[in-house]
């Protein structure tokens, strides 16, 4: 196993090279740079920045400028935000971005399994029907529909919680985002959880426990269980990564200061050097947890061997 995570950690590289290749010719592609704006500058500041920057080089130069950098560790320098690296900048928002994607993460997968065993065990009566259709509204209504509903009810209308804002990992300003991203994962994992574990309670092994006299909790947590979360493992991985892409919608919306909403200022200023090293850190991601989701795989399944 350790000589296929070495392999899959060498085959990282070309993936991160061949990512921040076309993000960066994308960005210069664009019009505009990021000393472009509402409030102009002189020639003789803009040029100073330039040269500061190296933003006089030609293209091909800069970019050999930028690999050179990330293997030392170095994201570079932010544009827009003064006397801000973008390791900095980038260190911040992850914080934040971890505290609120990894409890949204664990509450789906806990509620989503708890929802599809329950629906399996009590499959085609009242329960399985609605624990089915409680757990499939995060699929029926999107995130930018679920999120004003939550702070129309929980903020203004009860005013249990606040409607946004950041006050240092205060666990009030997390319920909401943490719930939103939860209620929208929640059904895949239940779905799936449910098909596993009546595909598995109807298997022969089962049915010699069940014959045996073992009750149906033993049953389920010592021999059902572990097999039925090999599929739920292997959407795990998307939907971590798919959730990425939700928490640029849910932290604009929650006022958060994570990487979400510093990819939207990133972009919009034009701040090439931090939307790099953002799209530096989501691939970097995704790798790890696809990689994390195969070790899984063997953990779950001892057929499984790399």
């Amino acid at each position: 196993m350790w000589s296929y995570t070495l392999r899959r950690v060498l085959l990282t590289l070309p993936t991160l090279l061949i990512v921040v290749t076309v993000c960066y010719l994308l960005l210069h592609a664009t019009l505009g740079g990021p000393f472009d704006g509402e409030r102009k500058v002189s020639a003789e500041v803009l040029a100073n920045l330039q040269a500061k920057y190296y933003l006089g080089e030609p293209l091909w130069k800069q970019y050999l400028l930028y690999p050179d950098g990330l293997l030392h560790g170095d994201l570079g320098a932010s544009f827009r935000y003064a006397d801000w690296s973008v390791n900095d900048l980038v260190l911040r928002a992850l914080l934040v971005s971890l505290a609120i994607g990894g409890a949204a993460m664990l509450l789906a997968i806990v509620t989503g399994v708890a929802l599809g065993a329950m629906a399996a065990l009590r499959r085609n009566n009242l329960a399985d029907h609605t624990l089915m259709l409680v757990g499939n509204a995060g699929n029926v209504f999107p995130s930018f529909v679920l999120e004003p509903v939550l702070i129309l009810v929980f903020a203004i209308l009860l005013r249990w919680l606040p409607a946004g804002g950041w006050n240092d990992f205060e666990v009030r300003y997390m319920v909401l985002p943490v719930a939103l991203l939860a209620i929208i994962n929640v059904a895949t994992v239940g779905r799936v959880t449910r098909a596993g574990l009546i595909e598995v309670l109807n298997t022969n092994y089962i049915r010699t426990a069940r014959a045996k006299g073992l009750p149906m909790r033993t049953i389920v947590l010592r021999h059902a269980l572990k097999p039925t979360l090999i599929p739920v493992v292997s959407v795990i991985g998307p939907l971590a990564i798919s959730s990425i892409t939700a928490v640029v919608v849910t932290e604009s919306v929650f006022s958060l200061p994570g990487i979400g909403k510093l990819i939207v200022n990133g972009a919009a200023n034009r701040d090439y050097t931090l939307v790099l090293g953002l799209v530096v850190l989501v691939t970097v991601v995704a790798v790890l947890l696809n990689l994390l989701v195969d070790l899984a795989y063997a953990w779950l399944d001892p057929k499984i061997r790399y």
